[in-house]
């Protein structure tokens, strides 16, 4: 039951040296790492993995720059088993992650996604609970866990809010295959493709074991796109074409939950302030339409 691990890189040297360690000290054997390098400028990344003693780890540097999600999109066509993780170069797998989703896999084998539990760190890994990750908290679904959600209840509630930690998923490989990564998508790329999975039908399981830390930092590409409102603007595009293709199904409850998209909306105005002190009219008129509900 090797597990894939396909790692984009491209960032800081020292964080993606501690996520290629964290791999590496897990305590199940099976799993093959695949870094996959999207001409990062700093070829010491490259040159340090390319030097690990471990027949598991590939070292791979595109020809040139896909971008985030052409990286992605690499990334599976790489996968050769039957589960895969789309892993952050900066993020950090617990010991157990790779043991813990073979107890689920086991456990849960028609599962289309396995959702860990995640801690989150800081740029520096320390722990830490930014506003975004309470609001995710909150609007996770509650009940036993290990649990398996589906169909328009699952729809629903990552529609009202996003609680997923993408980079910790682990996706059944032919899903991804299937469905890949929309290309014109640079921040909600992962909820987009969630929601390709639960409208045909597909489960995942939530799991409350914390064997995933995530690193939420100031230089994400999501945390960028706040002010100047190019995240809310994919955000909306997702909400109101996920919507239209719920009432198709006949879930007109996650449907009007999309089209309302009320935590997205109060996210925007919490971007407000900062649109407004940097003096950026665009972005302001943005995150304002956004707020207000605009399609």
């Amino acid at each position: 039951m090797t597990l894939d691990i396909l790692m984009p890189f491209y960032g800081r040297v020292d964080q993606f040296r501690s996520a290629v360690d964290s791999v590496r000290a897990q305590t199940s054997p099976d799993w093959r790492l695949v870094i996959v390098d999207d001409v990062y400028p700093d070829t010491s990344a490259g040159e340090w993995a390319l030097g690990l003693d471990d027949p598991r780890i590939i070292y791979l540097r595109n020809e040139r720059n896909l971008g985030v999600s052409g990286n992605f999109n690499r990334c599976i066509s790489l996968i050769e088993n039957d589960f895969a993780v789309i892993m952050g170069c900066d993020d950090v797998m617990r010991p157990g992650y790779v043991a813990r989703i073979a107890q689920l896999r086991s456990r849960f084998p028609e599962a289309d996604l396995l959702q860990p539990g995640v801690a989150v760190i800081d740029q520096n890994g320390e722990p830490a609970l930014p506003l975004a990750d309470r609001v995710k908290t909150a609007l996770r679904p509650r009940g036993p866990r290990p649990r398996v959600l589906g169909g328009e209840e699952l729809a629903a509630s990552l529609l009202r809010g996003n609680w997923c930690y993408f980079p910790s998923l682990c996706w059944r490989s032919d899903r991804l295959r299937e469905f890949g990564f929309r290309e014109d998508r640079r921040v909600v790329q992962d909820l987009t493709l969630i929601m390709q999975i639960v409208l045909s039908g597909g489960t995942l399981v939530l799991d409350d074991e914390v064997v995933f830390d995530y690193r939420r930092h100031a230089a994400s590409v999501s945390s960028q796109g706040g002010v100047d409102g190019s995240k809310f603007a994919e955000e909306r595009d997702v909400f109101y074409e996920t919507a239209d293709r719920c009432d198709a199904l006949g879930w007109h409850r996650a449907a009007r939950v999309a089209r309302r998209h009320v935590p997205s909306r109060l996210n925007a105005l919490s971007e407000l302030p900062a649109a407004l002190r940097s003096g950026d009219s665009d972005g302001r008129r943005a995150l304002l339409r956004h707020v207000l509900g605009g399609r």
